[in-house]
Order: structure tokens, then sequence, then C-alpha cells
């Protein structure tokens, strides 16, 4: 059940597509008051020692929540650490399980904190802006409120299949040759790949869908050179828009009033990696439609893919903010620079970049009018992907295009991914993407994965390799690394084989990837799920945090800890371990319910078959073109007649619901298979039925 409660004046954010009127009174479960000291409201809420909190989508900290401040407001900070309290998006509901059951939703464009447990531990203090539409979804368990949840927000994005594949990163490939390079160490190691990224230097001069000619002399058949390797190119687009006369995009945007205005109505002002830009007002439609229109620049010369950045937005400074800076530094350059002084200086100094003052200082041309970008700061992202989304329905219609994002609100995801920011090359962070996972498919975002290896600082090769089993499971597998890092492709290391195993791994698992993603987005279910939403009445389950449920049929037990060649797993049921060092090289045994240490050697990666479940699996490939998705091999732990719903279609078009992209493969408890398709064949079958 969902009920809408609405606060103030509130701005249509766009992120719930299912028209709910709202409730009159007040909101049930939270006390409300207003707050004495800001224009805002708080939502009061007392907790039991036994309640659980889950929610926030891409935040720090575990997949409960509970013990922490949390504030969503869209923010740029690769240093992901624990007393942190922003990120990249803004994903403004919890899932409260205790004694009482329920999501809210507070759906507004301007800063949310959350306080859980963190002042007082046993209250919730939910701290918003006066203007606030708060959704309530009530439900008996809880993947059934998650489901209600996306049915409201609407279907989640979803990739072409080539973007399951294996993808390759690093700011920056300067030039074609460092790409053909790319390519080659890993067609040569015969490690599988389908994309590699094009960072910030594929422009000219930073220039959005602009192409560096001296570094990319033929785009286009470059382009095509890299398709006959069955590997796709991705570029980066960046929401700031360079000041330069002759400059068509900014030419036409200055024109338009197409960019986001100071408060004098001039063009504002920012700076990123171009130096001076502007900023285009994506909440505004007629510049959003102007914006989105832009990216067939690149899609006319063969690209099927995109990530867009800097768009929380990230602003390296403005005039205002660098002059005063420079008179701080004036004023103290001849004195005796004592620790106060010199704290101010540093602060003057770093707080230049994403200052509060600077999102103050612009405005946007909305349907209701001229908004102070800080009011509406948590959207801007979200339109930014937006305007490519709908550019592509419009563009390429029956076509999927890879689209995913840095920043992000709730409703974005209907049109693209995100990838969870610029992380680091620390263990601690290969653990906090295992435990975001399963709180952004709760609000949606289904496409997503982490920076593989870690993206600043220098990595380690076993991070990466463990980082690497974890990826295998994330729809987004790619590994990616900052400019001045230690270069962390696989070829580049040691061991180079085991490698192209778990990535071949990969590729083996993608019929199984691909279709509970597909199941889960046209369903609006999860894709990842906690163990404590597939094993409610299990107390220790509750307390599981480091493992997750991959579809229906598959539990991931990551190891996530350096020098440790092994780890402590739960199984809330009997399980079929399956610790795999290649396609063909694996073993497969049943463990008891309970709690168990198993054994997982740097080469290998184990993951558990649920009692009476299937996994098909293909013979595996060098790139998705290469995978034989309708040639089975098919593990399963039966006891009992079983069956596991295959869904396969053609991977690039939009039409997902025709019947017969569903197929079944079924088991009897003595292991013998049947499929109700001839489009699929079982070649081969691993099951055990202890």
């Amino acid at each position: 059940m969902v009920k809408k409660y609405s606060f103030g004046k509130i701005f249509n954010t766009e992120a719930v597509v299912k028209k709910i009127a709202p409730e009159k009174g007040k909101m049930p479960f939270f006390r409300q008051q207003n707050n004495d000291t800001k224009d805002g409201i708080l939502f009061i809420y007392g907790m039991e020692k036994e309640d659980k909190v889950y929610g926030l989508g891409e935040q720090v900290r575990g997949i409960n929540k509970r013990g922490h401040l949390y504030i969503n407001n869209c923010t740029d900070d690769p240093v992901h650490s624990e007393e942190k309290n922003s990120l990249y998006g803004a994903h403004n509901f919890i899932l409260v399980d205790g004694r009482e059951r329920f999501l809210v939703f507070f759906d507004t464009p301007e800063k949310v904190t959350f306080d859980i447990g963190y002042t007082d531990m046993d209250v919730i203090t939910i701290e918003t802006a006066i203007d606030v539409d708060c959704y309530i979804v009530t439900g008996n368990k809880l993947l059934d409120i998650v489901k209600e949840f996306r049915t409201i927000i609407g279907q989640s994005y979803i990739a072409p299949r080539w973007a399951f594949g294996y993808q390759q990163c690093r700011w920056s490939y300067m030039n074609e040759d460092e790409i053909r390079e790319v390519v080659k160490g890993h067609r040569e190691n015969n490690i599988p790949l389908d994309t590699v990224y094009m960072d910030i230097d594929y422009m000219e001069s930073y220039k959005d869908f602009t192409i560096n000619e001296k570094a990319f002399p033929k785009f286009e058949k470059f382009v095509e050179e890299m398709k006959k390797e069955h590997v796709r190119l991705i570029p980066i687009i960046d929401a700031g828009v360079k000041i330069e006369k002759g400059y068509d995009v900014y030419e036409e945007g200055v024109k338009n009033n197409y960019f986001c205005k100071d408060k004098d109505g001039k063009d504002f002002v920012g700076a990123v990696w171009p130096g001076k830009v502007h900023f285009p007002d994506f909440l505004n439609e007629e510049a959003r439609k102007w914006f989105g229109k832009k990216y067939k620049f690149l899609l006319d010369k063969g690209i099927e893919g995109f990530w867009n950045d800097m768009n929380e937005p990230a602003i390296f400074y403005s005039d205002k903010g660098l002059q005063e800076a420079f008179d701080y530094v004036d004023s103290v350059r001849d004195t005796n620079v004592d620790i106060n002084s010199f704290f101010t200086l540093k602060d003057k100094v770093l707080g230049i970049a994403n200052s509060p003052a600077d999102y103050k200082s612009f405005y946007h041309n909305t349907k209701e009018g001229k908004i102070c970008h800080d009011k509406l700061h948590n959207l801007y992202g979200y339109n930014m992907t937006r305007a490519a989304g709908e550019a592509f329905d419009e563009m390429v219609p029956d076509k999927r295009i890879l689209m995913f994002s840095r920043a992000s609100y709730i409703g974005m995801h209907r049109n693209g991914g995100i990838w969870q920011g610029d992380n680091m090359a620390w263990w601690s962070h290969l653990l906090m993407t295992i435990k975001m996972l399963p709180s952004l498919n709760m609000c949606g975002f289904l496409y997503t994965g982490s920076d593989m290896g870690g993206f600043g600082a220098n990595t380690t090769e076993d991070l990466v390799l463990r980082w690497t089993q974890f990826g295998v499971f994330t729809p987004l597998m790619r590994n990616h690394a900052a400019l001045g890092t230690r270069k962390q492709e696989p070829y580049q290391f040691k061991n180079v084989e085991d490698f192209k195993n778990i990535i071949g791994i990969r590729y083996g698992l993608l019929s199984y990837i691909y279709s509970e993603y597909m199941k889960a987005a046209l369903n609006n279910e999860m894709y990842a799920k906690p163990l404590a939403f597939v094993y409610e009445d299990d107390a220790h389950a509750k307390e599981v945090e480091d493992q997750l449920i991959i579809g229906d049929s598959i539990m991931i037990a990551p190891v996530y800890t350096q020098n440790t060649m092994g780890r402590y797993v739960y199984l809330p049921e009997e399980m079929m371990a399956v610790k795999m060092r290649s396609l063909t090289e694996y073993d497969c045994k049943v463990l008891p319910a309970g709690h168990h240490y198993v054994d997982v050697d740097l080469n290998e990666m184990i993951f558990f078959i649920r009692p009476n479940h299937l996994v098909p699996m293909t013979y595996g490939g060098e790139s998705t073109e290469e995978v034989d998705f309708a040639t089975l091999k098919v593990f399963g732990f039966v006891k009992k007649n079983t069956t596991y719903e295959l869904y396969l279609d053609d991977g690039v078009s939009k039409d997902y619901g025709k019947k017969e992209n569903y197929m079944e493969i079924k088991a009897d408890k003595k292991g013998n298979l049947t499929v109700n398709n001839d489009k699929i064949t079982v070649k081969e079958s691993v099951i055990l039925n202890k």
C-alpha cells in the first residue's frame, strides 16, 4: 500500500511516475514538528533495539544504516571514508524493519539529513525542506515493499547486452595507439573485453561533443576498427561547456539562453576541466532537449554508449571564490602565519571547489519560474542524464544505448545507471561497494558497479583480483584508474592467467546474470538482495552484510581482506558451494546450513547455489558477441522438481515483453533436464541432488 503526504509548495521532481492523491492529516509512524532553527520539517521516529534501517542508495557504511548521520546532497568527494556524510547521489528513502515495517521516500530536490540513531541511538530524525512530498509504502514482506516502491518510481533502465561484458577504463588513454595497446593487451592474453572508455582527453580542449583530431585523426574509422575487434568505445560527457567563441555548443547555448544564470541574469561562470565554463540549465525543458540532441554528433560516428560526469555539478572555482582566496593569501603573505591563520588559509584554498556559496549564485529557468540552484541541486545530474535518455528515445527509438552517470536522484534510474563514483584503491572500498549494491537496487539503480581495483591511489595485484571476483556479479563490470596511478589493466600483472580465468567466468555466467537482471528490471524487483530480505525469519541472516543473493539462485560471499586465503560464510540453509578457477576447472560440494570457513585461494572465486535452484552458464568467449547464449551448461542443486525461467532476447532492441523471450529449464529430483524451447540446448549439466 502507498500513501502520499504533501507539505508546502511542491516542486515536481518527476521521480514518481504513478499518480497518487495526497492523504489528509499527519503522516503515520513519524512525529512531525517545525525546525525552529531552519525553514524545514523534522520527522521523528523512535526505534526499538532490534530495528534495522535500510536504504539511502549510494551512501557510506553498511546495508543497515543505523548509527550514523547521512546528508543527501550530491557531492564530488572521492574519499568515501566512514566519517563522510554525502556522496554523488541523493536517494532520499529508508526502509524500517522492526516492530513496524515501512518504507518512506522524501521527494524534494533540496538537501535531506538522515540522523539514524546518531544523536540518539534509538531515534531517527529526518530534516527536510518545508516543501516535500512524502510517500509511505507498507507491506508484509521487505521485498514486497521494495517492489511497490519501485512500481511507483518506474521501470529501471535496461542496458544493451554487450554492456554486461568486461570494460576497461583509465583517465586517460590519450590517443588511438594507446587504445590499440589496451585492446592488444587483452586480446593477446585472451582476456575477454567488450569496451574501452575515453576520458576527457579525447576531446578538443575538453569541449563536449568535439574530437581531438591530433590524437584521433580518423575517429569514425577508428570506431569501426574497434568494432571489428568486438570492442565499443565509450566517451565521457561533462556538465560544463567551455566558454570559447566559435565553439558551436557555447554559441548556441548563449544565443538561446540555455545556460544557468547569475542573479543579474548573465550566464553563470564556473570552472571545470577546460577552465571557465557555463552550465546547461537541465531543469529547463528546452535546454534539456537541446543538449540531448548534441549526443547525435557522436552517435553518427558509430558511438553506442556514454558516461556522464562532473554533474553534481562539480565546480573547481568561480571568479568570486578564487578572488576571495587570493585576497586572503595576500593579506597574510608578509605576516607571521600562526595556527589559526594557517587553518583559515587552508580552508580558504580548499573551500574554493564545490563551494555552497557558488551553488547559491546561479539560477534555473523552470516551469515554476526562476529558482536558485541550491534549491534544486540534487536534480542536476538526474536531468543531465534524462536529457540524453530522452534524446536517445527520439533519435534511435529501437536501439539500446549504454548510459550511466556519476550524480543521480531517484527517477534518473529510468534513463541510465550509475557507477559508484571515484573511489580509492582501498580494501575498505571493496567492502563498501558490496554493501552499496543492494541499497541502490532498492531504489531502481540496477545497472551499477564500482571502479574495480580502485580509481585513486596505487592499487595492488591482489586487490584488483579480489575486486574483479566480486565484479563478476555486478551488472557494470569496469576496471577504472586515475591518471598518475599505477596501471591496473589485467595484463599489467604477473598472474595474468588468473585474471583471464576470472573474467572468463563472468562471460560463462552472462546467461544467468543477464537473465536475472532483465527479470528484475521488468518486474520491478531487486537483482542483488541482502540475506535479510530473503531469509526474513533468520535472525543471523539479518546481521550478515558481506554476502548477497544475486538473482534468485546464487549467494555470493566475496573475499575482501588482504593476505587472506578464505573467509567465514554463513549459510541460512543447505547450499551447493561452487569454487571456480576457470570455466573448466571447478569443485562442487553441498555444505549444510550454518557457519563455515571456506578456502578461497587468490586464483579462485566461490559462489553458492540455493537448494532447488539452477544456474545456466555458457561456454564463454572473449566478447559478448562471441558468447553462444543458446548453448548452455547448467549447474544446480536439486532435491525436488525444479524450474528455472531463462530470459533471452537479442540484447539490442527494446522489445522486451515478447512471450518468446521467456524459456523454461526443468530438472527432476534425479537431475534430468528438459527445456521447453528449441532456441536453447543444454549440452552439459553439473547437478548435485544430495
